[in-house]
């Protein structure tokens, strides 16, 4: 494996595709440290200092878990606070209305229909920003009633300072509407070339990269846990072994159970064409167990999360409506709805986009049939039946992986960012962007005569972005140029830190 990653420099095209993916996302890191005009940022740092020492609030799961997806740029008020999220929500609501409502369906089908799918999931994801934009400014005013930004009030009356000095529609909130909704659509953009001239799907490279830039950050206050800590004990360190021993075998786990699939044998007839026999072989259909991946907890977060959300910032004075935020945001309501919604969502998106009865047509016409099944309507009768069950295997894993977290923290006393590692959404996620982009890696180095990551088999990813794009690759001269403007904008940062110093 260590070769495999030293001959991907060997290879011009994949150097080039790899370096430009890694000045993508230094672009987005700087983004996420940007704070938005207008803001204290005395204030802003003081409460960070504060909520590191003490982050088991309640509602202190869903705030890590968000915090994640921005990349810590919603705990920054920076300028790409909503992260590349509202794309990502505005792409699964066409891809759903795409596969249930009709002119959607026929749109996509037409010469061009996807080209207009998306000039539409743009337009929807400039809504989403501007009001998702608008409701986290608002909360600003008074960050008591968001429940995302915990302990804020209370440093802003231990330091007798506001975060936003001069609170207003014109000086504050509509240009930080402006700034943020422009943040998200350059991410969007960044995506979109990371995709055409890089390695892996843009979009979840730089939701990976948001996840782990809050590694470093949990793996430090794990260690003052056990280790740092006044409480910390000779017992300490081997619960620390523990702890990271049961990482390791969840993060195996979720590979496993990512990876798995039902194998049908299809077994197709002999046909005479001319002088040849063509089929009598058999092949299979392979049938994922988490055929939906992380879209039912994104589903779940989604339903039972921003509506309360808004209920709770536009009456912030009603008491029952904050109590019911707080309830359906942690504990064992908040749980064990969204176990229900993420079975619910789960057998939704495989009964969306599943579809038994034309894979049923396509064999049939290729001359290829399912051993002891008749072809036609009992074939589609058995792949709909073998999927139920296996999307009930798969709810199951999602809704198991989505509470991970949530145990850990309670049991074990560590920091909801840090548990979010241990299991849930973003290790889902973390490890699907990580295999989908080795699989590419590994196609670079086979088709130019290198070893891959694996001497045995191949790393079998998600779909193969590669041959979909067909993007060209950026010349040395553009990308030598953009390293140059990179460095110069950290050197610049360095000083200006080393300065206030």
């Amino acid at each position: 494996m260590i070769s495999a990653f030293a001959n991907s420099f060997k290879v011009p095209e994949l150097r080039s595709r790899i370096l430009f993916t890694l000045a993508m996302i230094v672009i987005v890191r700087i983004g996420t440290q940007i704070t938005l005009p207008g803001i204290d940022p005395t204030v802003l740092s003081q409460w960070i200092a504060d909520k590191a020492e003490n982050s088991s609030s309640a509602g202190a799961q869903v705030a890590a878990l968000l915090n994640i997806f921005s990349g810590g740029g919603l705990q920054n008020c920076a300028i790409f606070a909503l992260g590349i999220m509202p794309y990502i929500s505005a792409s699964i609501m066409l891809q759903l209305l795409t596969a249930v409502w009709p002119p959607l369906t026929k749109l996509a089908r037409e010469e061009g229909g996807r080209q207009k799918i998306t000039q539409y999931t743009r337009w929807a994801t400039i809504v989403l920003c501007v009001f998702q934009a608008f409701m986290l400014v608002q909360s600003l005013a008074d960050p008591k009633q968001n429940y995302l930004m915990q302990g804020l009030g209370q440093t802003i009356e231990t330091m007798g300072r506001p975060l936003v000095p001069n609170f207003g529609f014109w000086t504050f909130i509509l240009p930080a509407v402006i700034t943020i909704t422009a943040g998200t659509m350059f991410m969007m953009w960044l995506g979109e070339q990371i995709t055409e001239r890089g390695i892996g799907n843009g979009t979840s490279i730089l939701i990976c990269v948001n996840i782990v830039s809050d590694l470093p950050g949990a793996f430090i206050q794990v260690w003052k846990t056990y280790v740092g800590g006044a409480d910390a004990d000779p017992t300490s360190a081997a619960k620390l072994v523990i702890l990271l021993a049961f990482m390791i075998i969840v993060i195996a786990g979720v590979i496993a159970l990512t990876q798995a699939t039902r194998r049908i044998a299809i077994t197709y007839a002999k046909r005479v064409v001319g002088r040849k026999v063509y089929g009598g072989q058999t092949q299979y259909l392979p049938l994922k167990i988490n055929y939906s991946g992380v879209m039912p907890i994104i589903f779940a977060q989604a339903i039972l999360l921003f509506p309360t959300q808004i209920l709770a910032s536009f009456f912030s004075d009603v008491g029952w409506i904050q109590t019911l935020s707080m309830t359906l945001s942690t504990g064992f309501w908040y749980y064990t709805i969204s176990a229900l919604l993420i079975f619910f969502f789960s057998y939704f998106w495989v009964a969306t986009m599943f579809q038994p009865q034309q894979i049923s047509e396509d064999l049939k016409k290729s001359g290829g049939y399912i051993a002891g099944i008749r072809p036609g309507k009992p074939t589609a009768d058995f792949l709909d039946f073998t999927m139920s069950r296996l999307t009930f295997a798969g709810a199951i894993f999602l809704t198991a992986l989505y509470i991970l977290p949530g145990i850990t923290s309670s049991a074990l006393g560590i920091s909801a960012s840090a548990a979010q590692f241990l299991g849930g959404t973003s290790l889902l996620i973390l490890v699907g962007v990580v295999l989908d982009v080795m699989r590419q890696v590994e196609t670079h180095l086979l088709q130019s005569h290198y070893d891959g990551f694996l001497k045995k088999g191949r790393i079998r990813g998600r779909f193969d972005r590669l041959q979909q794009t067909g993007g060209k690759v950026m010349d040395s001269t553009t990308l030598v140029w953009l390293w140059v403007g990179i460095a110069l904008i950290v050197l610049v940062a360095l000083v200006s830190y080393l300065i206030n110093k």
